[in-house]
């Protein structure tokens, strides 16, 4: 993959992965459109990270994701590269009735969100030079744990749908790509922490962000980063570790 000269959009970019990637692109003379439900954090992100592109969007509405798109190839009809990054993380218990609204909003934002924005955008990116559409998975889709299990789902999905994806756009210059994080040190999974602000530790978010742009730089289409490999490679051990 080109890692210059592109026009990026990525979602969740307010915050963790999403906000890291942005401001790595940026740096490689990209044009970098960031996403976010949250109003509060893109102001303080166009403050502090001066050139990054921000527009309010909650990727679990279907009118938001079409209304994005619209603004998108018409103020920035070079936009060339969609990452799917948004992403949410809640604990469900499936051994008593469990809350609707939660599970189709995990759903929404990681299954259904990417799979409709790729769509709304193959189009366009049809007609761009360097083309890709980059999927952020998890090693969790390989190897779930047991107390997550709408997300680990959604991510397995998301596998999924990036192989079916890559392989519908076999003939175009539209690249597919998949990278599967470990645990990030981000705010991802705060639904099971007291402190919604703390972090659940883990990989360095610019480790993890220097790695994976290694492999879009080498055009590895699908990536496991960091402990993410053991989960791939050996899902069916690392499910019975995980989950003793």
């Amino acid at each position: 993959m080109e890692l210059s000269h592109n026009t990026i959009l990525i979602t969740g970019g307010t915050s963790g992965i999403g906000l890291a990637l942005a401001q790595e692109f940026k740096k490689r003379d990209n044009t970098v459109i960031i996403c976010g439900r949250r109003a509060d954090r893109l102001d303080e992100i166009t403050l502090h990270h001066p050139g990054i592109i921000t527009r309010v969007c909650d990727v679990a509405d279907t009118a938001q994701r079409e209304e994005l798109v619209q603004w998108l190839v018409t103020n920035y009809p070079g936009t060339n590269v969609l990452i799917n990054n948004a992403g949410i993380q809640l604990l469900t218990d499936l051994t008593n009735p469990c809350n609707l609204d939660r599970v189709r909003s995990e759903i929404e934002t990681n299954l259904v969100a990417p799979v409709h924005l790729a769509s709304l955008l193959v189009p366009h990116l049809r007609n761009q030079e360097d083309a890709a559409i980059i999927n952020i998975s998890s090693g969790l889709a390989f190897a779930p744990l047991s107390f997550m299990p709408i997300y680990c789902a959604t991510k397995a999905a998301v596998h999924s749908v990036s192989l079916s994806l890559r392989h519908q756009l076999k003939d175009t210059p539209i690249k597919v790509y998949e990278i599967a994080p470990p645990a990030v040190d981000t705010e991802l999974g705060h639904d099971r922490r007291d402190d919604k602000t703390q972090s659940h530790g883990g990989m360095p978010v610019d480790e993890f962000v220097k790695e994976a742009v290694e492999a879009l730089q080498n055009n590895v289409y699908e990536v496991a980063v960091g402990q993410a490999e053991n989960l791939r490679a050996k899902r069916e051990q690392m499910f019975t570790v995980m989950n003793p």
